[in-house]
């Protein structure tokens, strides 16, 4: 690392790189409002939202996995015989058999990886990344592949404005490998289960429902000393961060997260303005972007966080590939 050390004692594991696969079709304020009482202002007001992308009807959550994974993969340098294993991080498969993460990897040449998906909604990133550092620091693989993908289009009720203005599609990866000093910081995860009803899908007939205020109170008011004590854990101090990369879930709410972290030098993403929430997705396609258009300078510290339906929510430090 050129900048900074995460306080972990252990050799362990790093980001090697990150690609990322959003849908052509995109859908504005403006086509909504043609739809649902509506407006771009009362949209962007609210959410930040500006534009979403949503996949077509014969395009799945297995396919934006393939390619964003395909990119993280040609990115990183190595080849499909170097992963050992794949993670896939969704809530909005299909079907829950056979799991993404096997498919994903048959499709990238990948033989015989480990493969399992990992449902923590929108904190699933996080996550299957944390799985993936632990996996290569205990031995158990030696690069991994890890893929946060949604298609919550087809779960969205499109005459319900409250969330057909919110919820967006996409897919974004990393690639991890061992690494002589630890570039992934310790994890600081947990859940709020008396929470679990402000955001669910009741059945397989049923479509999203959240209750949007309760999620921004919670959110708002506990999600920085989550930050906070991630900061804390990789002996990173929040001024140091040149990036604070959290779940895209409504421009609100990072604004206020990023103010109580106080991380001043750090750039705030906010790719909810152009992709909508992506919920597992939305970490992997912010960062991947960002390091795409040179927002974030190579082997500075960054601060993920997700947080989403459970409640559940997971906060780690990491080095930009």
């Amino acid at each position: 690392m050129t900048s900074f050390q995460l306080r972990t004692g252990a050799p362990g594991a790093r980001i090697l790189a990150f690609g990322h696969y959003q849908p052509s079709n995109v859908v504005t304020n403006d086509d909504l409002a043609k739809t649902v009482e509506t407006n771009d202002e009362w949209i962007q007001s609210r959410v930040g939202i500006k534009q979403r992308r949503i996949a077509g009807p014969d395009e799945s959550v297995v396919d934006m996995a393939v390619q964003a994974g395909g990119k993280a993969l040609a990115n990183s340098g190595l080849s499909p015989a170097d992963i050992d294993l794949v993670v896939v991080a969704t809530c909005t498969q299909e079907a829950t058999i056979p799991n993404a993460s096997a498919q994903v990897a048959h499709r990238l040449g990948i033989v015989s990886p480990g493969a399992y998906d990992v449902n923590a909604a929108c904190a699933g990133f996080c996550y299957a990344l944390n799985n993936a550092s632990d996996a290569i620091r205990g031995g158990s693989a030696r690069n991994v592949l890890v893929i946060g993908a949604e298609k919550l289009s087809q779960w969205v009720d499109w005459t319900d404005r409250s969330t057909c203005i919110i919820f967006a599609d996409g897919a974004g990866a990393a690639v991890l490998g061992p690494s002589e000093e630890t570039s992934v910081g310790p994890v600081v995860w947990g859940s709020a289960g008396d929470m679990a009803e402000r955001i669910y899908i009741k059945d397989r007939n049923s479509f999203l429902f959240q209750e949007g205020q309760s999620v921004f109170r919670w959110t708002t008011t506990n999600l920085h000393t989550v930050a906070k004590e991630a900061c804390e854990l990789a002996g990173v101090k929040p001024s140091e961060l040149t990036a604070f990369v959290p779940h895209q879930a409504n421009l609100r709410i990072i604004e206020a997260i990023a103010r109580k972290l106080k991380a001043e030098n750090a750039v705030v993403a906010d790719d909810i303005v152009e992709a909508g929430n992506t919920s597992a997705a939305s970490i992997p396609l912010a960062l991947s972007r960002m390091i795409e258009r040179g927002d974030v300078p190579s082997g500075t510290p960054a601060l993920l966080i997700g947080f989403g339906a459970g409640m559940t929510y997971a906060a780690q430090v990491v080095e930009i590939p």
